[in-house]
């Protein structure tokens, strides 16, 4: 007999999913100083599995820290990043990609929707998800439902996320705390442990990438003119995820940099 996940109120916990496979995700993961397991989540995404102490042992509410995380690793990145969280009174999501503004949106404990609906159009949009049939089943997400609580509206996005490709891992679905969400993914087969190893290091992976995800100077010099308010912002506010996000715009550009000015040679 399966046991069921911890039901909402009495669990906290999140979860990120990059569109990338994880060897192009775990260098940018070190970036944030977290505890992380790593994992494939179908055949072009991974998926990350935080520790949780930030908010379970601090005083940040999960859904800034995870906001901030998917900030912090699509600013670099091809690729999206999209958040689920869920605490004892709400759950949500937020859509993290390159430097355009996050799109969020999130439910109430019992399922009532309290985001705007032209976010899922817009999460639809950079998903490149199919604007009739999945649409559908988004904006059902966004109506009054009795019988779907948050955990329940999460499920529902992420059974929109399959016909993209994600295959959530078992045991990793919405709904559970932090302990066993990490329990469920130490389990997993080729599961990977994300470990901070110096910027040195982060920083030269970047140089050595083929991915292409360093753009040219002009966006190193952006990324580094960004990186640096968005840091002291997250200082300010004490946002362990923004100043993360920061952290990584400087990496970037400071990476790019290096590049335009000492290009490997052929």
């Amino acid at each position: 007999m399966l046991t069921p996940p911890d039901p909402v109120p009495a669990a906290t916990g999140g979860l990120l999913f990059c569109r990338a496979e994880p060897a192009a995700v775990g260098p940018a993961a070190q970036l944030l100083r977290e505890r992380l397991l790593l994992a494939a989540a179908g055949p072009e995404w991974s998926v990350l599995v935080p520790e949780g102490a930030l908010w379970l042992h601090g005083e940040e509410p999960v859904d800034r820290v995870l906001s901030g995380w998917a900030t912090a690793l699509a600013v670099g990145a091809p690729w999206p990043v999209l958040a689920l969280w869920w605490d004892a009174d709400r759950g949500g999501c937020t859509l993290a990609s390159g430097f355009r503004r996050g799109v969020g949106y999130e439910w109430l404990a019992n399922g009532t929707p309290v985001g705007e609906d032209e976010a899922m159009r817009t999460f639809a949009a950079r998903l490149g998800l199919d604007p009739v049939l999945d649409m559908q089943s988004l904006e059902s997400l966004t109506r009054p439902d009795s019988g779907a609580d948050a955990r329940a509206r999460l499920l529902g996005l992420v059974a929109v996320l399959t016909r993209a490709g994600l295959t959530v891992p078992a045991g990793l679905a919405p709904g559970a705390g932090a302990d066993r969400l990490r329990a469920a993914a130490q389990a997993l087969p080729a599961v990977e442990e994300v470990e901070w190893a110096g910027w040195r290091e982060v920083v030269r992976a970047e140089l050595d990438a083929d991915s292409g995800r360093l753009g040219p100077r002009t966006l190193a010099v952006a990324q580094l003119t960004a990186g640096l308010p968005v840091t002291v912002w997250g200082l300010r506010r004490r946002s362990a995820g923004w100043i993360a996000a920061g952290a990584l715009l400087l990496a970037y550009g400071a990476a790019g940099l290096a590049r335009a000015r000492f290009p490997a040679s052929d």
